[in-house]
């Protein structure tokens, strides 16, 4: 088995879909692909990646642990094989998701104990699932809906709920990168437009005198909650060339933050990056 890598854009850290696409040849069999960049908020238009493969008979998977948070997921849409998420990322409990295309539910062979069914998604879901995680899913997808019209029905009122989460984190994002404009001294690596089509509100900056640990850091002590480092996502902060410096500051906002929370935090960074 051969395992290839696409490079990423190193201008605004996006997935490098003309470099993925030219990877995908007849011996293809599967592509894995993120919706979403956990570290730099970049969002990937998957469609063409998913019709190449397609084309050559491969199966696609697709990351939407970081894209699910911010968007509302559309397989059908999408047109992938499988697509995996998690809902502690949008506010429920640590459980698992993960959707199989029907055409794949009994193709495929999963590691199993012998009593689990032989087909059907019970092949997929071995022992005693976490029932009260699972109630815990259901709560979170009606927290998430509860900003749209009661009288429609679920996936309606997730649209609608969605498409205010998506308004207000365009502002969110406009703010941050207008107050990030103005500081010296500060790298931002992702795309610099707040439009919610191209990037989540996730933020991942370096710093001219003072590393990702220490930002995160003195942040920390002013009650301000990042992160410091890669996130797992040591492929691309190695493409970066940031491994061997501490990574990145990552700075992510959710739909629950505030303009106000954006300028405290800008206003205590400036103040640690300009000691």
């Amino acid at each position: 088995m051969i395992v290839r890598q696409a490079r990423v854009e190193p201008s605004d850290c996006t997935l490098d879909v003309e470099h993925l696409l030219s990877l995908i040849g007849d011996k293809t069999r599967l592509v894995a692909v993120t919706l979403a960049s956990n570290t730099t908020g970049s969002i990937v238009d998957v469609h063409a990646i998913v019709e190449k493969a397609h084309l050559v008979g491969a199966m696609v998977y697709i990351d939407a642990v970081h894209f699910a948070p911010h968007h509302l997921v559309d397989v059908q849409k999408l047109n992938c094989d499988f697509l995996v998420c998690s809902a502690y990322k949008f506010f429920g409990p640590h459980l698992g998701i993960a959707y199989v295309d029907e055409k794949w539910l009994n193709r495929l062979t999963p590691y199993k104990v012998e009593p689990a069914p032989s087909i059907g998604p019970g092949r997929f879901e071995t022992g005693t699932q976490s029932f009260e995680a699972l109630a815990g899913l259901v709560s979170t997808v009606e927290y998430l809906a509860q900003h749209g019209p009661e009288d429609k029905p679920l996936r309606q009122r997730l649209e609608a709920a969605f498409a205010l989460y998506n308004q207000h984190e365009t502002a969110i994002s406009e703010r941050f990168l207008s107050r990030l404009s103005r500081l010296k001294g500060v790298q931002l690596w992702g795309i610099s437009q707040a439009n919610t089509e191209v990037r989540t509100p996730t933020f991942a900056l370096t710093f001219d005198s003072h590393s990702p640990e220490e930002v995160a850091k003195a942040l920390a002590d002013q009650h301000i909650c990042v992160w410091s480092g890669h996130f797992y996502a040591v492929g691309l902060v190695r493409q970066l060339g940031l491994e061997d410096k501490g990574g990145v500051v990552r700075i992510g906002f959710m739909h629950y933050n505030t303009i106000d929370e954006v300028d405290r935090l800008m206003d205590t960074l400036e103040s640690i990056i300009t000691r």
